[in-house]
């Protein structure tokens, strides 16, 4: 039987483990990826490991707190900078660009294992590399030469025929799939992209529909490597890296979901959700107060010169905010070369640097209540930096639209006022200037580096090995896709994230601003706290410290429905339980403030067994909680997470 895209490359890289879909494999992994929200702790998590060198291409980019209000965010790039020196690591200073599109440019190889300390890593499958996104943790041991492990993946061919019309783009394609998938219940599956039309697709746009099949939950998505890749990688100048690849002819699937191109309208996701997808035509006319372009789903130089050409000699709605942020500084370079860069000034566009910005929060916050047409990824509520305001996932077509109209309106109807539609083709070639990297010193230089070290950053703390009895309380309850946001809040609050301890003070913020206090004081009188949630729980962002935080302030155990992939291994390598309600409608039976024990919890991990006993002590009732935890995993529950487990030398 022959393979796909998906089992090959796992396969040629597999260490550990059988290639059965649903069992945990070990893979080698040849390239990985840090960015400074996660970065930090990523590599404190490296040296507290004690490993010595890099085994893999490393890269660590700047490109989210790079708003510098106090000296926490400046002192956090000096640190990286250090590091990557020390190690062996190429830095990509700030301003250089987003971390995902500049790692398609200038790394992305296709039939590689990439893995990155951001949930939007996958962005690199539209190269055709295996690109997942995960904890900093795991980033921390791949680049000490570990293995990643994973759960094999069952895989979902998404078959593509025909192709795009005009006024549609990528970004309608994958808000399709989200349509379609919608945001929970794909754990443990991949995404494959084949079929006729994947050949009318550039790379940057197969990228944006790569990056945002995060959202959909699954392992990563990935399209095959062939001419059109070639081509991209010839323009950048890395044709030598090229190989094809492609799934064999009786490649088997467990789904198969078919698209016509020639069939895609444009769509919007509506808040607060990116699987609240919709056709724009069914949400048009409402007023829109602020329009932002970027982010690493649409901030190429196809997405950025679309939206210019679409404006030229036009400016911005008088009513409303237009922002854009180039996602590197080649996508500036390039689009100034077409005179796109002046088009946009010209049409009252505010230039953003190259980064994350707005789409994490921290910069370009819309007004209260306002309307903010996005061309993110995200939308969860609060995430832009302002509560009552509603965010809308759009294309660069869509947002265009908007900032000459003042309102969503379906872009296929500016033909009606006299604008055509340009197809962006790519470029000849790319401007290719690596001057913004510091690549690696001499290795005997490497020694003499000194790190640096701002009173803002802390070591990483550790937690103990799990208890023969959990004995605690519900200290909060929570409902229904809380995401990473919810737990630990993005935004202005990142430059906290060396800082551990402080950072900690945060958590459930945007939920209930009095659980660190309650969980500090539970944990100071040896009282375990445990988390009650509901379904996908932990969606979202790979940020590690929604785990890290809560074991620091003295969580033992998170019980929900269902619980995300990248939480769930983040929960699992900072020694929290991951329990899943074996009956979901238990989840009612239990209540914030609830004292419980999950007895013999110790022995049930050691044992293997499959299933727990939670007992409410308040309301007398006992909860069966299933308990999924591969071999390994058992053993890092035991030792008390990733940590002390490497530091044992792999011993529980």
């Amino acid at each position: 039987m022959g393979k796909n895209i998906i089992q090959k490359i796992i396969d040629s890289h597999l260490v550990e483990g059988r290639p059965i879909p649903g069992e945990e494999v070990g893979i080698r992994v040849d390239q990985t990826l840090t960015q400074d929200a996660t970065g930090t702790a990523a590599y404190l998590e490296f040296e507290a490991m004690g490993f010595k060198e890099v085994e893999t291409e490393a890269v660590s980019y700047v490109d989210h707190n790079t708003v510098q209000v106090g000296f926490e965010n400046a002192d956090d790039h000096n640190y990286l900078r250090t590091v990557a020196k020390r190690y062996g690591i190429i830095f990509s200073r700030p301003g250089n660009g987003i971390c995902h599109q500049v790692q398609l440019e200038r790394f992305a190889k296709p039939g590689r294992v990439l893995i990155g300390s951001d949930s939007h890593t996958p962005t690199a499958g539209g190269i055709g590399e295996l690109a997942i996104g995960v904890g900093g943790l795991d980033v921390a041991v791949a680049m000490g030469g570990g293995p990643y492990y994973l759960t094999y993946p069952k895989v979902i061919k998404i078959e593509l025929t025909g192709k795009l019309m005009p006024w549609v783009s990528a970004k309608d394609v994958v808000l399709t799939v989200l349509s379609i998938l919608h945001t929970k219940g794909n754990v443990g599956y991949a995404i494959e992209y084949g079929g006729e039309g994947v050949k009318t697709l550039t790379v940057p746009e197969r990228a944006t529909i790569t990056n945002m099949g995060a959202e959909t939950g699954v392992t990563t998505s990935i399209f095959p490597s062939d001419e059109m890749t070639y081509d991209f990688m010839k323009k950048e100048g890395r044709e030598k890296d090229w190989v094809e690849l492609k799934a064999d002819p009786d490649a088997q699937y467990d789904k198969v979901i078919k698209i016509n191109l020639s069939e895609v309208e444009p769509m919007i996701a509506c808040p607060d959700s990116p699987g609240n997808v919709k056709k724009v035509s069914e949400v048009e006319g409402l007023k829109v107060d602020q329009v932002a372009v970027g982010s690493c789903t649409n901030s190429s130089y196809r997405d950025l010169m679309t939206v210019a050409n679409i404006l030229k000699g036009r400016v911005a709605h008088e009513d409303l905010e237009f922002g854009v942020a180039p996602g590197s500084r080649q996508v500036i370079e390039m689009i100034d070369e077409g005179k796109g860069l002046e088009t946009l000034v010209k049409a009252g566009a505010r230039i953003f640097e190259s980064a994350c910005g707005f789409c994490i929060g921290n910069s370009f916050a819309p007004g209260t209540n306002a309307v903010s047409l996005r061309t993110n990824n995200r939308n969860f509520k609060g995430r832009c930096g302002t509560k009552s305001a509603k965010v809308y996932l759009v294309s660069p077509e869509t947002a265009a639209a908007a900032v000459i109209t003042g309102k969503i309106t379906d872009p296929r109807k500016l033909e009606d006022m006299g604008i055509k539609y340009e197809d962006v083709k790519l470029p000849d070639r790319f401007i290719l200037d690596d001057s913004m990297f510091i690549f690696p010193l001499p290795k005997e230089e490497r020694e003499k580096v000194e790190i640096f070290r701002g009173p803002n950053i802390k070591p990483i703390p550790n937690n103990d090995p799990l208890a023969e009895t959990i004995k605690g309380t519900v200290t909060i309850k929570v409902g229904d896709k809380v995401t990473t946001d919810h737990i630990m809040p993005a935004g202005a609050y990142l430059k906290l994230r060396s800082n551990v301890p402080k950072y900690a003070t945060h958590v459930f913020e945007p939920i209930d601003p009095s659980f660190p206090q309650r969980a500090l004081n539970n944990k100071e009188k040896g009282i375990a706290n445990i988390i009650v949630g509901g379904e996908s729980y932990g969606q979202g962002s790979s940020r590690e410290h929604a785990a890290l935080c809560p074991m620091y302030l003295g969580v033992k155990a998170v019980v929900a429905k269902s619980i995300e992939r990248i939480h769930q291994a983040n929960l699992v390598n900072f020694g929290i339980a991951p329990l899943l309600f074996e009956n979901p409608s238990d989840y009612d039976l239990i209540e914030q403030g609830d004292d419980v024990e999950i007895p013999d919890i110790r022995k049930a991990v050691e044992d293997g067994e499959k299933e727990v006993i939670l007992k409410d002590l308040t309301k007398n009732k006992e909860i069966k909680l299933k308990l999924f935890l591969s071999d390994r995993q058992r053993k890092i529950i035991l030792a008390g997470g990733l940590l002390p487990f490497t530091a044992r030398g792999g011993k529980a």
